[in-house]
């Protein structure tokens, strides 16, 4: 295995300073939480899983306790229907009664990554556990894409004939698209490279390794082959601009670059690699990581090391300087990923010297 380089070190003040009684606040205007904003279950249920990745690794009671707080932000954000209301005021009073599919399939993320670890005490456990199946039923009726892609990644984490025969029916929908839109050089879900875009060959990677169907595998290897050449073009990870994205046929845009993108990028390529064994994607893994830290179009750092936050993404200008929960929970996903891969890297190498 091959052992990647990375920034050692870790600072989580911001994390608590964006950590209210309630859930983690939406925005920031730089380094200030900012209660206008309110919070939203997109952002929880990521945190949810960033304070699980971090009690993991750590075994602090402070990120336990931030468990608690974000798996009781998704019970109450989940209605009677079982789906998920997203964003709330900071008077704790919902302005939605029904979130987007895209927040969902980030809460069957979260709940599946909880469901699977060892470390979530039993008593979440059960409360998920009961979510989960209040959930399912809305599973089959989802329409977009992401949301999709991100069921199947929640469900991959779980081990049952209803969730396997979930993955497969809606891993060959998405697999339905991509084979409607693939056309000559462009090999691709849609006619655009919009955001969050590489969650759709992880859930193929990801039914692959549930169902061991190797279309799956293959539609994921030609997916993340065209979208590599794309944003890897520099010799670093450049994500397409969320100011007009990419459509068929055209130029991508350069700007803004968004934090979310990297995190993924870098939990695509580990899933990738962990399947294949291929250390191309290693290495594509550690440049989505190191595009935070400083290897990106513009040189500069999004880290904040006062206070371990990050910046909300690469403007035509420079940094954007607010550091709201979406970045803060993508840089800190990433880095305890990829410093863990690294962690095993050094083991196998001292273990077969």
């Amino acid at each position: 295995m091959a052992t990647l380089v990375h920034n050692e070190t870790f600072n989580d003040t911001h994390i608590f300073r964006m950590t209210d009684d309630t859930g983690m606040l939406q925005h920031s205007k730089y380094t200030l939480p900012d209660p206008n904003f309110g919070y939203t279950t997109d952002d929880n249920a990521r945190a949810l899983i960033m304070a699980l990745m971090l009690y993991e690794r750590y075994k602090k009671k402070k990120y336990l306790d931030l468990v608690f707080r974000y798996a009781a932000f998704l019970l109450y954000a989940q209605n009677k229907y079982g789906r998920f209301r997203n964003f709330m005021g900071y008077d704790r009073k919902w302005l939605e009664e029904e979130g987007s599919e895209d927040c969902f399939g980030r809460c069957l993320w979260a709940i599946g990554y909880a469901l699977s670890s060892k470390y979530t005490p039993n008593g979440i456990k059960s409360v998920l556990s009961n979510m989960l199946q209040k959930a399912l039923p809305n599973v089959t009726s989802l329409h977009y894409l992401r949301a999709k892609a991100y069921s199947i990644i929640g469900l991959s984490y779980l081990d049952s004939p209803e969730t396997r025969k979930l993955i497969s029916e809606i891993a060959q929908s998405i697999l339905c698209r991509y084979e409607a839109c693939r056309d000559g050089e462009w090999k691709w879900f849609e006619n655009i490279i919009s955001y969050c875009n590489n969650v759709l060959p992880w859930s193929m990677i990801a039914a692959f390794r549930v169902t061991g169907e190797k279309k799956f595998l293959v539609a994921a290897r030609e997916t993340l082959e065209f979208l590599g050449k794309i944003t890897f073009k520099d010799g670093f990870f450049r994500p397409v601009g969320c100011k007009g994205w990419l459509l068929k046929g055209e130029l991508p845009a350069e700007f803004d670059e968004q934090t979310v993108e990297a995190c993924e990028g870098v939990l695509t390529y580990l899933e990738a690699y962990e399947a294949t064994g291929e250390t191309e994607y290693l290495h594509k893994a550690q440049k989505c990581h190191e595009w935070y830290e400083g290897l990106n179009s513009k040189g500069i750092s999004l880290i904040d090391e006062e206070t371990g936050g990050c910046f909300d993404g690469l403007t035509r200008d420079g940094l954007n300087l607010n550091m709201g929960a979406e970045s803060l929970v993508s840089y800190v996903i990433s880095y305890l990923r990829i410093t863990n891969i690294n962690k095993q890297a050094s083991y196998v190498e001292d273990n077969t010297a």
